[in-house]
């Protein structure tokens, strides 16, 4: 007796569909699973025998065979528990065959009583069922949220392995459109520090206005306390909300990497994510046997804000020049490349020398100019060139501590944003991220007239800037010049993203 249903597997942030057949065989009493599986999927015949024993089924007492295919792909997880147990009922005759178990989709963990538990990259498998024209997908109750998000496709969410029995039978859930803040399927907004704290630093508030408009990298370098990681934490405060297409892509690949907490929904507002210095390559861009997405990417359409820049590992800080430059990470193994989106903005910073002294009137440096330049030598020219704006952040003087009154507030700064991102995406019908044009669109959306040009040269010859900068240069003016409302680059434009260039604090 042979039975087949469908389940799904994840490749990067991609659903693939895989048939689940158990055969039922003569002979003596066996349970094997073939097509590549891994331990967890092979401990699964442990959780269905158990599952089914107590949910009132029968555990068939023959030769069991479970294939997963195709075979060539590694199938990894406890996913594939809610199939199996699926297949075997239908095999052994205990729930009636139908278009809905034989054109469905099945994916859940199952407990020793038969209860479902969650599992993750959940939208990863409901778009894939959409794509591929199959459902209904049936989920662990837990993952109801999560995939009511995607729309067009109808799912059904269990809550344990009884339900499948006869009239038992939960309804067909279809997904409902979107509602009030925190229902059908998307998460709560959340609530980020507010630009209206930080007291002066007026360049470095306006250089956050431009990274925010553009999608630029900056550096801020200054010494502890000026107010660096204040800074980069109001940063998706005036970012705009993620449109919907960029919403489900941003979930999916928190879903995928088990990020999602339980019950959420779709992530509505820009990630920020800020790793510790001791994070290593793998954890950072991507890696492990899965492969699993990195930090990098679970920043995708955000903010990655790296915290004492030289402190991290080499290897890790040069595994970042493939993202910052393709907006992507390829991890490559024996099996094949699993590529993860990792669009993000990058926001690092650092002190001028490893004391931390060096150029603040109030204190005075103790570090010998070969030890700033060791310091400064542990971030390479690579990655400082893949940098669009840096700056320094000097200490707050006490006048402007205390100042009274607010200043700016983060609404205020991300309706010129929000402007600036529209013109840019109108211009170009890009994702409105002048960080990520090409030198050729820039020559046609951002040319420069003979003044600028002549800035740029001898700017480029006096600190020798590279050819990439040179682009980035480019870039930021066009952001700076949509802020203000300009359809051309001038050279003032040109000018003030000239000043973000410098190697600012270097030896």
């Amino acid at each position: 007796m042979l039975a087949r249903v469908t389940s799904c597997a994840t490749q990067g942030i991609e659903g693939l569909l895989v048939e689940v057949e158990a055969d039922l065989g003569a002979g003596l009493p066996t349970f094997s699973i073939v097509g590549l599986p891994d331990a967890a999927v092979r401990e699964s015949r442990e959780r269905v025998l158990a599952a089914l024993r107590n949910c009132g089924y029968e555990f068939p007492a023959r030769k069991i065979t479970v294939n997963l295919a195709p075979a060539h792909v590694r199938k990894e997880g406890a996913r594939f528990d809610l199939p199996i147990a699926v297949a075997l009922l239908l095999a052994s005759g205990q729930i009636p065959r139908g278009a809905a178990l034989e054109e469905g989709v099945f994916v859940g963990e199952l407990a020793l009583d038969g209860s479902l538990r969650g599992v993750r990259g959940i939208l990863a498998v409901m778009a894939a069922a959409k794509r591929e024209g199959r459902g209904p997908v049936v989920i662990p109750r837990e993952n109801a949220r999560e995939a009511r998000a995607i729309g067009g496709i109808s799912f059904l969410a269990l809550e344990s392995l009884r339900e499948l029995r006869g009239d038992d039978a939960p309804a067909i859930a279809e997904p409902r459109g979107r509602g009030p803040e925190g229902e059908d399927g998307h998460a709560p907004r959340q609530q980020v520090p507010d630009l209206s704290e930080v007291h002066g630093q007026a360049v470095a508030r306006r250089a956050l206005e431009i990274a925010a408009a553009g999608g630029h990298n900056i550096l801020f370098v200054g010494p502890p306390g000026a107010g660096k990681t204040m800074l980069a934490k109001r940063l998706p405060g005036i970012l705009p909300p993620l449109a919907r297409e960029e919403a489900v892509e941003v979930s999916t690949i928190h879903s995928v990497a088990g990020r999602l907490a339980p019950g959420a929904g779709l992530i509505l507002d820009p990630p920020f994510r800020a790793p510790h210095h001791t994070i290593s390559d793998a954890g950072l861009v991507g890696g492990g046997r899965g492969p699993l997405p990195g930090e990098v990417s679970l920043a995708h359409r955000g903010v990655l804000f790296l915290d004492e820049l030289p402190e991290f590992h080499r290897n890790a800080l040069e595994a970042l020049r493939q993202p910052l430059e393709e907006g992507y990470v390829s991890i490559a193994r024996a099996g094949g490349a699993t590529v993860f989106p990792a669009a993000f903005s990058l926001v690092a910073a650092m002190n001028p020398c490893p004391c931390g002294s060096r150029g603040d009137p109030r204190r005075t440096c103790r570090c010998a100019p070969a030890a700033a330049a060791r310091y400064w030598s542990k971030v390479s020219g690579p990655i400082l060139d893949r940098i669009d704006l840096m700056l320094e952040v000097p200490a707050v003087p006490m006048d402007d501590l205390f100042a009274v009154g607010p200043g700016e507030s983060s609404a205020t700064v991300r309706e010129r944003v929000v402007g600036a991102r529209a013109i840019i995406s109108g211009r170009t019908l890009s994702d409105g991220r002048n960080a990520a044009l090409s030198a050729r669109v820039l020559d046609r959306v951002a040319p420069l007239d003979a003044q600028s040009r002549q800035l740029v040269r001898r700017a480029a010859e006096a600190f020798r800037i590279t050819a990439r900068g040179v682009v980035r240069i480019r870039r930021v003016a066009r952001t700076i010049a949509d802020l203000a409302g300009s359809e051309r680059v001038l050279a003032e434009h040109v000018a003030e993203a000239l000043q973000y260039r410098m190697p600012a604090g270097a030896p």
